[in-house]
């Protein structure tokens, strides 16, 4: 494979045996028939014969796969230098000055690291520093990462296939679903119902002895299906936590960066004021990077004598692409065209909704969008092979999207933040007729 010959040597049916044979099994793959994709550009991926695919799903090439400033700039400082921090350079200190400039002012120090997941990770044991209690409570089917620990905070998975259950030392507050959950609505009331049953979880545990030392929260949780919660829900849930004297850790590696619309954060689009922000996936735009910012307070409690030490965490080349980002986040005006592009999408899925009774709702926030799907509207029974089946079909359409949530019913939608007016018209036409041949 090279620059001119991106495709490589290997057909399709080759890579998926070589695959099979040194791979780990508990890897997936998307779509019936597995793509072989080999370049990106823009809100597009295409395949080894040249096939151009609408990438309606790929939240972590934010501005767009390949865009040459994130290119330039990473080729660039290779060619210098690409080492650790510890040795002086500007790029790291630059960087972690315009992340915080972002961020509330008592957010002002920063860790990197290389992904979502070792961002989770390292807010845990922030949080167990500062707090001094290893209990961790966490929102029914949120998912934070791939680590052990992240695992066993991460409903979406340890009660999930292969899943051990809840350990005894993680909380588990319900889930602010508006549409299929105990309280239903998006207004306040429904809001503070879902924290009183919330603080019943805190409160049980620090009675039985087991006091939360970290509350980790996303504004919107993703693997649960692009779940809007009730008004007040987020900002509630860190002031409770801070009644039981836990950590409120805002995991934003979804969600940042300007995907829900004019706001840089979607804790920020709540009201909501966490003690930890996590970034990852869209940091980078698809190079492995991921931030963790606290108060000086929490990181000076981490500061016990043990050297925090990441290899590549922080190094000249990751903080030259990450300052490129958000360069190009504010010069292509991204924040503000999330915003209108998803209300164009948004009002376009509301719309097919009216026709397709398959769709029991639609919701999001910017660039961040679910449609779930059901058998029956008064009953809301999920329907995840529709789901499935609509993937597989708009796939072989050239439109790609994917499927989550608890009954992975859920169609999710969060493409590059570049995706167009003309692209959000295709994705709403495919999806119409798409569902029109399944019967939905």
């Amino acid at each position: 494979m090279t620059a001119t010959d991106p495709a490589g040597t290997m057909a399709a049916d080759e890579i998926l045996e070589a695959r099979r044979r040194r791979l780990g099994p508990s890897l997936s793959l998307s779509y019936r028939t597995p793509l072989h994709i080999v370049r990106g550009e823009g809100a597009y991926l295409y395949d080894a014969d040249g096939q151009a695919y609408l990438d309606c799903v790929n939240n972590v090439a934010h501005v767009g796969h390949a865009h040459p400033r994130i290119v330039e700039a990473g080729i660039a400082q290779m060619r210098l230098l690409n080492t650790n921090t510890r040795y002086l350079h500007e790029n790291v200190v630059r960087y972690a000055e315009r992340l915080t400039a972002l961020l509330a002012d008592d957010l002002e120090i920063c860790f990197f690291v290389n992904s979502g997941s070792e961002a989770n990770e390292l807010a845990l044991r922030l949080a167990l520093a500062a707090s001094g209690r290893p209990d961790v409570a966490t929102v029914d089917v949120a998912y934070h990462g791939n680590t052990q620990r992240l695992v066993e905070v991460s409903p979406y998975k340890f009660d999930g296939p292969g899943g051990a259950g809840r350990s005894e030392d993680v909380q588990v507050v319900p889930l602010p679903d508006p549409y299929r959950g105990v309280h239903r609505g998006s207004g306040r009331d429904v809001g503070a119902a879902y924290l009183a049953d919330s603080w019943s979880v805190l409160d049980a545990a620090a009675a039985a002895g087991h006091p939360a030392g970290a509350l980790i929260a996303e504004a919107i949780p993703s693997s649960a299906g692009q779940i809007v919660p009730p008004a007040g829900w987020l900002t509630g849930l860190f002031d409770l936590a801070r009644r039981v004297g836990a950590v409120s850790i805002a995991d934003e590696v979804q969600v940042g960066f300007g995907r829900v619309g004019v706001q840089v954060w979607a804790f920020e689009a709540a009201a909501a004021r966490p003690d930890i922000v996590t970034m990852g996936k869209p940091i980078g735009n698809g190079h492995p990077l991921g931030a963790v910012v606290t108060t000086r307070a929490i990181a000076d409690a981490f500061a016990n004598g043990m050297e925090y030490f990441n290899t590549f965490g922080g190094n000249p080349v990751s903080a030259a692409i990450g300052l490129a980002v958000l360069d190009v986040i504010e010069e292509e005006g991204l924040r503000a065209h999330a915003r209108d592009t998803g209300e164009r999408l948004l009002a376009g899925l509301r719309e097919l909704a009216a026709r397709h009774e398959a769709i029991g709702d639609v919701r999001g926030l910017g660039l961040f969008i679910g449609v779930e799907l059901v058998r029956d509207r008064e009953t809301r029974e999920p329907h995840p092979e529709l789901a499935r089946d609509l993937a597989d079909l708009a796939a072989e359409r050239g439109v790609l999207l994917s499927t989550d949530g608890t009954f992975r019913n859920v169609m999710k939608i969060k493409p590059p933040l570049v995706f167009s007016d003309a692209d959000a018209d295709r994705l709403i036409e495919t999806i119409d007729t798409v569902l029109g041949e399944l019967g939905g």
